[in-house]
């Protein structure tokens, strides 16, 4: 006790016994009828044994007030007696241990209470396994599932959500320790939400419930309470805005139907109550008419359901809106008397209307199919979105697609019954995106979910044999519609499409007669998305077919960005190569990402790249003389990793793909053409490549080529003839193959030499240029360089007035064309390495409208 009630009970005790002083010197007969004060609470400086002894009589407490005052000094410095006093005076609760454990549940989940308000989840998660295992020493004890535990079992599921939607808005991202919690926070409680789902649904419906629990219990009368509380429920009303009744009845059907839709997309309107009385609606619905409008009702109020952009729509919702779709249609294409339309003439919408009331017997009811599969379809892709693709869930939710794949085909065979070509070109081209970019095996497997329809459309994989036709039959729809965006769309995805089988000259003749490459840079994001999918795709279809200069050139301008994820919409851009991003455009940015099943595996990309480079690079600097020359280069990030390669004073053995590709460039300029095709060979990353064997076998061959081409551009000076037979022994090539490459070679002037057939050798020339001759030479280069600059730049210039989806077949550029083939055919040879011909062209239509591109996105 301090100091301070010391002297507050010592003061009491005095007023007390100058008090009773007095009451006893004016009248003594007053003193022994005195009842005795009462004990306070409050602390004093008596000992335990004067304040059990004041209640007997008041010479016992003017005997304890004098016993007070000769011990005061003792009390003052016996402080555990006093303690000891205190306790003994406090009373003591005994706990069972299921009380105790009840409480140190609560205690833990206020701890995580508060950890949340501070959005700490490393301390939630520890007190989350805490919590855990206390639930399940409850579980042990054969004792109930706590409530409380449930309750906040709920709480954090909501909380977690929130914080990932927050955490991917923020401009500020969480520490890595709270970000690692985080996630394993949302593991572990997808993981106990399964676990205790049946409680969980006994929580958030205890009326459902009330019998089981009662069964549990074991009291009879709970179990008459919850059948009388269900009889009660039955005797309630729903009453609508302003107090009016609902009726869920076939004649108060469509007054029911107005009421909930004047409430609809108001601010104090519970949407899960719309949806409840609009599904009671459905089951009283007796008509076409009446089922029609109230699925067209409850589909728009499940899909209003999650207004929330960041967030897609709960699976459950997802599976029962799919079915009342499918429903809709069903009757819409078994009955064709009624037909569902975005723009109809004013209807009454309190009557009821039938074929026979319509004057061309046709019930033409306002709403759009269309739309309510276009939201599945992006609600689909939401989802999958924002699920981790490492789990299993991803896999769980990627099986849906067979379901939406056949609602779309069943909306396609709807509308080609009803004729409406604008819907129909809006769904072919749903149905197009969904098989375009997947293998002959997926596409059967999706295909195959039509057998179990009662409609299907015109065109199915049955009626088509093969996949190629099938996705043939549907572009050549679209190439007909007239939305330019659909054509443009269709176009990208046949292109993709014949990649992906390896049909490479299909292909590129198509990209190059679509000449899209001239105005891709004014479509939406989401076409220039396709079209960069597309232009990688075909890269990767020629370097498979062993075309390696098609291949590094297409492949060229969508690495020299440094942004391939970004640009394949496969990752956002990393914030320290250009300024931030507000919000809005991260958001944004964030909801065009493709779901994981859909990416191009960046990787395997930067191989072909990087091998492609390499084939073409080696050769070339190996057959440069001067270093004004030395400056040219064909692929800038290729030449860049491999100067850092050779400015690393020890390199061990290689262990990523870059590392293999780099050290097997070495081995190539060195000669050594076996170790750089088994370095080139040991990249694990071509096992996923399709046709692993023939790709490795064809890239063997073209290292055993360019092999060749770098020992005779490397050692050219040091021989005056050179024996065929052992240029064949070298490098494990045919005769016939080394006699045409060194022919080639003197055809297109890049080896001054010539064949002697029949000795077998080839002889080569010296020619030394003069000081005059090499400047000459590279004037004319540097000349040839600025005419194919201002031809472009004209081009652009004359072509910057047609808009998006014209072709664009102007006479200027036919002559531009014409040109470039004339000045292509008698500048032959005077690019040593170079591409020429066809390919040229090709390279020139797709390499400079990826650069213009990429540079408009960079801006």
């Amino acid at each position: 006790m301090s100091r301070f009630f010391r002297q507050l009970g010592d003061s009491d005790s005095d007023t007390e016994e100058s008090d009773e002083e007095l009451l006893i010197s004016g009248d003594e007969d007053v003193g022994p009828s005195r009842q005795p004060p009462k004990p306070t609470n409050k602390p004093s400086g008596m000992s335990r044994f004067l304040r059990t002894a004041g209640s007997d009589s008041s010479s016992d407490s003017d005997a304890s007030s004098d016993e007070d005052e000769s011990s005061d000094d003792d009390v003052k410095h016996n402080k555990s007696d006093e303690d000891e006093s205190e306790d003994d005076d406090i009373k003591r609760v005994v706990k069972s241990s299921k009380d105790k454990r009840l409480d140190e549940i609560e205690a833990t989940g206020k701890i995580m209470d508060n950890a949340l308000k501070i959005n700490d989840w490393v301390v939630i998660s520890a007190e989350f396994d805490k919590l855990l295992r206390l639930v399940q020493r409850q579980g042990h004890s054969a004792e109930p599932i706590p409530p409380f535990f449930i309750k906040t079992l709920l709480r954090l599921e909501t909380s977690l959500y929130a914080a990932i939607a927050k955490e991917k808005e923020a401009k500020k991202k969480m520490n890595a320790m709270n970000a690692r919690a985080l996630n394993s926070m949302k593991q572990k409680i997808r993981k106990t939400s399964k676990e205790y789902e049946k409680e969980v649904q006994q929580y958030q419906n205890p009326v459902e419930s009330t019998g089981t629990r009662s069964r549990k219990i074991k009291k009879p009368t709970a179990s008459d309470s919850g059948e009388e509380d269900a009889d009660a429920d039955d005797r309630f009303t729903t009453i609508g805005k302003g107090g009016r009744a609902m009726q869920f009845t076939a004649d108060a059907i469509f007054k029911t139907l107005k009421i909930v839709n004047e409430a609809r997309g108001k601010k104090n309107t519970d949407r899960g109550e719309q949806i409840r009385i609009l599904e009671k609606l459905l089951e009283v619905a007796v008509t076409s008419y009446q089922r029609i409008r109230v699925l067209l009702a409850l589909v728009s109020s499940r899909f209003d359901y999650n207004s929330s952009v960041a967030n897609y729509m709960p699976i459950e919702l997802w599976l029962a809106a799919q079915l009342e779709v499918d429903q809709l249609i069903s009757i819409v294409a078994s009955d064709t008397s009624y037909v569902v339309e975005e723009n109809t003439e004013d209807y009454d919408e309190l009557l009821e209307r039938s074929p026979t009331t319509e004057p061309d017997n046709i019930v033409r009811i306002r709403g759009s199919i269309i739309s309510f599969v276009d939201r599945l379809d992006d609600e689909f892709t939401k989802s999958l979105q924002n699920i981790d693709p490492h789990g299993t869930e991803y896999i769980d939710r990627l099986k849906d697609e067979k379901v939406l794949y056949r609602t779309i085909c069943r909306a396609q065979a709807y509308y080609e019954r009803s004729k409406q070509p604008e819907a129909l070109g809006r769904v072919v081209m749903r149905r197009l995106e969904h098989i375009y970019s997947k293998p002959d095996a997926v596409v059967n497997a999706l295909e195959s979910s039509l057998t179990a329809s009662d409609i299907l459309p015109s065109v199915t994989l049955a009626s088509s044999s093969r996949t190629t036709g099938l996705i043939h039959s549907l572009c050549i729809y679209l190439y007909r519609v007239d939305n330019t965006l659909l054509r443009t769309r269709a176009v990208l995805s046949h292109i993709y499409h014949y990649a992906l089988h390896n049909d490479f000259y299909t292909a590129r003749d198509m990209l190059l007669m679509s000449h899209l490459q001239e105005s891709i840079h004014s479509a939406d994001v989401a076409t220039q998305i396709l079209y960069n999918r597309t232009v990688v795709q075909l890269g990767l279809c020629a370097f498979r077919c062993g075309l390696i200069k098609e291949a590094q050139v297409t492949l060229q301008d969508i690495f020299a960005t440094q942004r391939v994820k970004e640009l394949l919409a496969q990752g956002i851009h990393q914030q320290r190569y250009q300024t931030q991003l507000t919000p809005e455009q991260e958001r944004a940015e964030r909801s065009r990402q493709l779901p994981f099943h859909m990416h191009i595996n960046t990787e395997l990309l930067e191989a072909a790249f990087l091998v492609s480079s390499m084939l073409v690079e080696i050769p070339l600097m190996a057959s440069i003389e001067s270093e004004e020359q030395k400056r040219k280069m064909i692929s800038k990030p290729f030449r860049r990793l491999l100067d850092f390669a050779d400015r690393q004073v020890f390199t061990g053995p290689p262990e990523s793909t870059r590392d293999h590709i780099m050290q097997a460039s070495r081995a190539l300029q060195d000669g050594e053409w076996e170790k750089c095709r088994d370095l080139i060979q040991g990249i694990k990353i071509w096992s996923l490549m399709p046709e692993v064997a023939s790709v490795k076998e064809m890239l063997a061959k073209r290292i055993q080529e360019q092999g060749l081409r770098t020992y005779l551009f490397t050692y050219a000076a040091y021989y005056s003839t050179l024996s065929l037979s052992l240029l064949s022994r070298t490098f494990s090539l045919p005769l016939r193959t080394v006699t045409s490459m060194i022919s080639k070679m003197i055809w297109n002037e890049e080896l001054t030499a010539s064949l002697d057939q029949s000795s077998g050798v080839v002889i080569f020339h010296r020619v030394e240029h003069s000081r005059s001759q090499q400047l000459s030479q590279l004037l004319s280069e540097k000349i040839s360089t600025m005419v194919e600059q201002s031809e472009k730049a004209l081009d652009t210039k004359l072509g910057g007035t047609s808009g998006w989806g014209d072709r664009g077949d102007t006479k200027g550029e036919k002559r531009g064309e014409q040109a470039q083939e004339r000045r292509g055919n008698r500048t032959r040879g005077s690019l040593r390495g170079g591409i020429r011909g066809r390919g040229s062209r090709f390279a020139q239509g797709l390499g400079n409208q990826m650069a213009d591109h990429s540079s408009q996105r960079a801006h």
